[in-house]
């Protein structure tokens, strides 16, 4: 595999692909999204193992939906099982995945874990008692806040290395460690397409969140925006996830084949 440097404004069109592909085939995609949702709250509810379950799952998952996009960017319909892509590779593919998924599982434990040694109660309800003065709320959220800044500070390198990951071992056969480094090398170098990239989506988002919320308004009042908000925001998330696939297509070329990624059949 060899790294790709892309210009910054990149980071547009990779939202603009996401939409624009999304947009061919909006009912699988977001079908896809939401089975996996669907899936991810039934097992949340195993009591110990649930959440755990579920981030393990989480890089086999993405793998599922950049492999759907990638069917819908060829022309061709995103079947249900294209999100067990990952499992439908050779025995060691599907055991390095696993092993990926663990690794996962216990990085996000692991800051969440620190996050609370080092904010206290923050991560939990947010409780001031009975009858909370204005200084004890104000201390509350800026507890909370900072809280959130150092789960953003820790997990960002976390989502780097697994940005890619998934991806290069399926694909390409990458060893899960190698793959881990090469994603981050390569959100790393391509860092400025990155951050334009994600301020774009989270500029979307706002957009799009202020246009349903005025419409929701007008139309129905607050009773409107209960009904209309969640889906809008899953709607919304795959979408996002739509868009990753095209992070990793121009992000690296594979060169056994002398072709860009984008060119691999998918196992």
């Amino acid at each position: 595999m060899r790294l790709n440097i892309v210009p910054a404004r990149t980071g547009w069109s990779w939202i603009r692909l996401g939409w624009k592909t999304f947009l061919r085939q909006p009912l699988a995609l977001a079908g896809l999204f939401f089975m996996f949702m669907m899936l991810a709250s039934l097992l949340s509810v195993i009591p110990a193992l649930g959440v755990a379950l579920v981030l393990t799952l989480m890089p086999m998952v993405n793998l599922g939906l950049m492999a759907a996009t990638r069917e819908a960017d060829s022309g061709r319909f995103p079947m249900p099982s294209m999100l067990v892509t990952g499992l439908r590779g050779p025995r060691d593919r599907v055991r390095q995945l696993l092993l990926l998924g663990a690794g996962y599982a216990i990085a996000v434990a692991f800051i969440l874990l620190l996050v609370s040694v080092m904010a206290g109660d923050a991560i939990g309800p947010l409780t001031t008692g009975d009858d909370p003065s204005t200084e004890e709320l104000q201390a509350a959220l800026q507890q909370r806040s900072t809280a959130l800044l150092l789960a953003l500070v820790f997990y960002t390198p976390v989502s780097m290395a697994f940005w890619h990951a998934p991806a290069l071992v399926h694909w390409h056969g990458v060893p899960p460690v190698k793959a881990l480094f090469f994603s981050l090398a390569a959100c790393w170098a391509n860092k400025w397409a990155m951050l334009v990239y994600l301020l774009g989506w989270g500029l979307v988002l706002v957009v799009v969140g202020n246009l349903v919320t005025g419409i929701a308004a007008a139309v129905g009042g607050a009773q409107a925006l209960q009904i209309v908000i969640l889906p809008a925001s899953l709607l919304m998330a795959a979408m996002f996830h739509t868009s990753i696939y095209f992070t990793y297509r121009d992000s690296f070329t594979d060169t056994q084949a002398g072709a860009p990624v984008q060119d691999a059949r998918p196992d």
